[in-house]
Formats: structure tokens, sequence, C-alpha cells
């Protein structure tokens, strides 16, 4: 499938490079005429602006849209919808609040613009690895895609069937999954994101515990010196508690086990805040997640080794890069 690809940062242009792997061609376009030429010389077709990018695609013209949420997404779905025609596709495969999706998706109906929403995670690794896709949108429009999201999910790989699923006619088991109408799919990606929120404050927590067993404030016979690096190493080895996080707490322990290179000042990206307001709207008690993004709030006040492991978790998944320090 020919596919316009707009904003080539740490994930498009990754996405843009595995898809020219699995012989999709790709036209791409970024702010940036130096990311533009790198996606040149991995194959792609060069576009110096968006107007450009749209007539070197075939109808229907599909283009997946992966720069920050908020007004840069805003600002190029509305250029899109300006020079696109009926029955042209735009995907927006960032982390965009699921409402904007319902209003966009109306306002571009008007023309005849269809509209998707791809909750996207995989971070950095993604390249390798492949994306968990959670997509909403008319079924049609997603059933056109199809291609291109099995070509950026994992696929089967070696992960098991989950026992009892052998009859279920789903995509789930490939690694991506047409969750409903639009809105749906990032609808799916904030809970996803939240749910992450509190597991990272979990293992944060928790090997901030470990690395205190050692302080003078304890009793002698109770203090523990232990190595973070050696624990999250054996966790991973058949404990209940293994995950692809701890895979990555593993890894930067044993790159710098005090972590001295993190400040300790942990973003948010939106979706844990818009998780929480669900939650407050549906009256769904959410303790967790909530706490858990409260205490990023807290981070950009004072720092523990607990917020160092949370910004070298997102370093590790995602390339988030602490603030410069003024």
């Amino acid at each position: 499938m020919k596919l316009g690809m707009v904003g080539l940062g740490r994930m498009g242009a990754n996405m843009a490079e595995r898809l020219l792997h699995g012989a999709h061609q790709v036209v791409a376009f970024d702010l940036s005429p130096t990311n533009v030429a790198e996606a040149a010389k991995m194959g792609a077709e060069a576009a110096s602006n968006l107007e450009e990018l749209v007539e070197k695609l075939d109808s229907p013209r599909v283009v997946w849209c992966m720069v920050p949420a908020g007004q840069p997404t805003e600002a190029v779905v509305q250029q899109l919808g300006r020079v696109l025609a009926d029955g042209d596709i735009i995907i927006d495969g960032g982390n965009s609040y699921f409402k904007d999706d319902v209003r966009r998706a109306s306002e571009l109906a008007i023309k005849g613009i269809r509209y998707i929403d791809a909750g996207t995670s995989g971070g950095v690794w993604g390249r390798e690895r492949g994306y968990c896709l959670m997509v909403g949108g008319d079924k049609q429009a997603v059933d056109h895609i199809e291609p291109v999201l099995r070509t950026l999910a994992p696929g089967r790989g070696d992960i098991a069937a989950t026992p009892g699923r052998e009859n279920r006619q789903t995509t789930a088991e490939d690694g991506f999954l047409h969750c409903g109408p639009v809105g749906a799919g990032h609808f799916v990606k904030m809970v996803h994101n939240g749910i992450e929120y509190g597991l990272m404050q979990a293992y944060a927590e928790g090997f901030d515990i470990m690395k205190n067993a050692a302080s003078a404030n304890l009793a002698e016979d109770i203090q523990y010196n232990l190595d973070l690096g050696d624990i999250a190493e054996v966790w991973r080895r058949g404990s209940v508690v293994g995950s692809w996080l701890l895979d990555l707490t593993a890894m930067v322990l044993t790159e710098s086990p005090s972590l001295t290179e993190y400040s300790g000042f942990v973003q948010d990206s939106g979706e844990g805040r818009w998780m929480v307001q669900a939650a407050v709207e549906e009256a769904v008690p959410a303790e967790v997640i909530t706490a858990a993004l409260f205490a990023r709030f807290r981070s950009r006040q004072t720092h523990t080794f607990a917020e160092k492991v949370l910004s070298a978790m997102r370093h590790k998944f995602g390339g988030h890069v602490e603030p410069r320090k003024e």
C-alpha cells in the first residue's frame, strides 16, 4: 500500500522504516528537512509540504499522522482536511484525546473524509518489536488500511495463545485491534497509559524501599545493602511481576545502579489526566492511577530515587528526555 507519513520524530521515522521494510510505499513529510532527507535515504519518497504529499498519493489517499498531540495534531488534521477529498483517510497515530477524535471525525465527514484514531504503543523499540495498535473508526476504513496495521503490528510471534480463545475471530493475537467507532482506539490507549502509570509507580516505590533498606536509621540487624540490578534480573525470571517495564528497569539499573544521570523530574504526557477525568465522569474509583499521576506532579518539586526509576523507565521505553535544568 502507498501512504503518507506526516511526522518523522522518534516514532514516525521508525514506523516509516518498518513500513518500507514491509514493502509498502511511503511518502514522507516533516517540518525538519533533515528528517525528510533521512527518510528518503531509507527509501521513502520525500515531500516538501502537505500539499505535495497528497499529490503523490493514489486515491483513496491514506495519510498517517505522527505528530505531538494537541495543537500540532489539530493543525495538521485541519490542513489535510482542506486538501484531501471524499473517500480519503486520515489516521491519527499520536496520543490525542478521544473526544477530539470524535469532533474531528464529524468535521471531516462533511467532505467525506474518513478519520481513524490509532492508539500506538511500542515506543522507540517498535521498529524491531512492532507496535501494539488500538484502532477506532469506521469498519470499512479500518479494513482498507489493514495491510498497514499488519505490517506495523508485532504479529503472533512466540507468545502462547490464551486458553479458550481458539475459536475467536479477532486480530488481537496479531497485535492490532479495531476497538470500535471513532475515539475508541485512543480511549483504550488512554486507559493503557493510565495503567502504565500505576505499574511504573509500583515498581519505582518498590525499588526505592529496597534502596533505603541500607539506611543507618534502621536497626543494624535489619539493614540490607541490596543489589537492585540483580534483584530486577531475578524477578524477570519466573516472577509474577515480570514485564517489559521490568526488563527495561533491569537494563537501566545495570547501566547506572545509582541513576545519577536522572534528576527524578517526571513528566506526564496527558493520558493519565484524561483517564482520571474519564473515571470521574463514569464514577469509577481509580485510586492507584490517580495517586500515580499526583506522584508525577510532586516529582517536579522534590525528587526521590523512586522518581529517578520512573524517569529512567520513560527514557528507556519512549526516549523521553528530562527537561533541561534552569
